[in-house]
This record gives C-alpha cells, structure tokens and sequence, in this order.
C-alpha cells in the first residue's frame, strides 16, 4: 500500500527551506553566475530508498529536479547511486542539506522495517509502524515504513478505536463498561475495535465486549501465544498483536507465537538515518547553464 503524499512533500519542503533562510551567502561568493551542476545520490552503506516524493519536492522548490535510478523501496548496497539532481548550482545546493534530510530519515526507517518485515517472513505476521513518529513528520515517516515493507497501523485517532491503560482507568473511574464503550464506538460507524490487555481477566473481558484486535503489550512470547489460544476459542477471527520490546533479536518469536501483527515503534522513533550524500559530478558541476 501507498500514500498520497505529494501535498504533504511540497508542505514539508516549504519549511525545511525556510530553515535556512532566504539567501544562501556561502553559495552567493563562491558559485559563478549561470553555472549549472548535477550532483549523484550515493548511498554510503547498504539500506532501502525512501522519501523520493520528498525529495523530488525540495528540488522542485528550488528549480531543480530529480532524475532517479532506482524505485521507491529498492535495496541499494555501498555506492550505489539512487539517482541524481539537476539544475542551476547555486540553487542545487541549497537543496542539498534538506533533501538530504529528509531522504535520509526515510530511507533509515525503510531500512529498519524492511529487516524487521524479512525476520517475520513466512510466518503470516505483519510488521506495523506505530504513532510514534516525529511531529511534523508523520506521513513522511509512514510512508518509508511502508515502503520498507511495513503495514499501514493508524495514522490518526478519528477512524479506530483503541483502548489503552489509560483508558481503561477511565472506564473504571468513571463506572463505566468496555462492552458499552466498544458499543457506542459501532454506533458511529467505527469497525476497528482495537484493546490492550494487561491480564487473562482483560483477554476475557474484552474478546466479550466485542474488540476485533487484541494489543498484547510488553508479554512474552509465551504469554502472547496462551493470550491469542484463549481468545480464539471464543472469537476465532479475532485478531493479535504484540507490541512493546520488540527487537530483531525476537520479534520471529513473537511472529512464531501467533501474533497476526506486531507493531515495532523503534521504526520512526529511534531512527537511524542512511548515510547518503550528494557528489557534485566534476564534469558537468561548472559547465555553464
């Protein structure tokens, strides 16, 4: 799946700009008049391309543009080229720095997801992104999970439920029932009743009320592969996933014990960029233009 993120680009490029400023001194006394240059998308280490849309935004913002060699969610090993930028060079190199940030965040969080989505692979699971996502960024974020071969989790609060700890404190201090609140939730039309279970009490509680998943949080393996048995028994096509301390080391675990979908938060909050630069290409960076 994919997302329409093009709007969202030429926002996100508009401000990555404007961090800058509006004149760009270092180039105005160093880059001659007219000269037009092409600089080369190197990816330094082995990872997954994301962020082209935000990416081709900058460069369009700057009068510049893209020429790509490799699609959205490609693999690329050390020195590979991902593609290339074009343009007059003073402009060219104002885009550097925030086309680079922006490819680089997505294409480490590609990365990641891609080898969390390969460590589950052949199991049935799926690997989600979360909320956690940096603010401002969210559909940049998102879309390079996807692209990385993660799944679409929520990406706002309006359209799925989900019942957490603190919710569930709320019903209680409020004498209020799950059974109800998942109730009022279908009479708005809500169809993803998501809920957090803490205990085999809440596994009961809740697979009565009607919640179409179960979030199994911070459990073992072992407690997530006891948890889904007992719900299924009642609710065969209930669905489960477990979340909280993933890592790479375990998450097959996980996918092993018959979570359908396990979201993995480290995607987008603890981010390890890609290490990507832009070369100016000696031969064409100072031919005039």
């Amino acid at each position: 799946m994919t997302l329409d993120v093009r709007a969202d680009a030429d926002r996100l490029a508009a401000l990555a700009l404007a961090e800058d400023g509006t004149r760009d001194v270092t180039s105005d006394i160093t880059v001659p008049s007219g000269a037009a240059g092409r600089g080369v998308l190197l990816f330094k280490g082995a990872g997954v391309l994301a962020g082209l849309a935000y990416a081709d935004a900058v460069a369009r913002a700057c009068g510049c543009r893209t020429e790509w060699r490799a699609p959205e969610g490609a693999r690329l090993e050390p020195g590979g080229i991902a593609g290339e930028v074009l343009g007059l060079l003073k402009p060219l190199l104002r885009a550097e720095r925030p086309l680079l940030n922006l490819l680089q965040r997505a294409s480490g969080i590609a990365t990641a997801a891609r080898a969390y989505a390969d460590a589950v692979a052949g199991t049935g699971a799926r690997i989600l992104h979360t909320r956690k996502t940096a603010p401002g960024l969210r559909l940049l974020d998102v879309s390079a999970a996807l692209a990385g071969g993660a799944g679409l989790h929520r990406l706002e609060l309006a359209s799925t439920v989900l019942v957490k700890d603190n919710h569930w404190q709320a019903l209680r201090a409020g004498a209020g029932s799950l059974e109800q609140a998942l109730a009022d939730a279908r009479a708005l039309g809500v169809t993803g009743l998501q809920v957090e279970v803490e205990s085999e009490a809440q596994v009961g509680e809740a697979v009565a009320a009607g919640a179409t998943r179960l979030l199994v949080d911070n459990q073992t393996p072992v407690t997530v592969r006891r948890w889904a048995a007992l719900a299924r028994e009642v609710a065969p096509a209930i669905e489960i996933e477990a979340t909280g301390g993933i890592t790479l080391e375990n998450v097959r675990r996980y996918a092993d014990a018959g979570a359908d979908f396990i979201s993995v938060g480290a995607l987008t909050h603890s981010v390890s960029s890609a290490d990507i630069s832009l070369e100016l290409s000696p031969d064409t960076a100072f031919s005039a233009g």
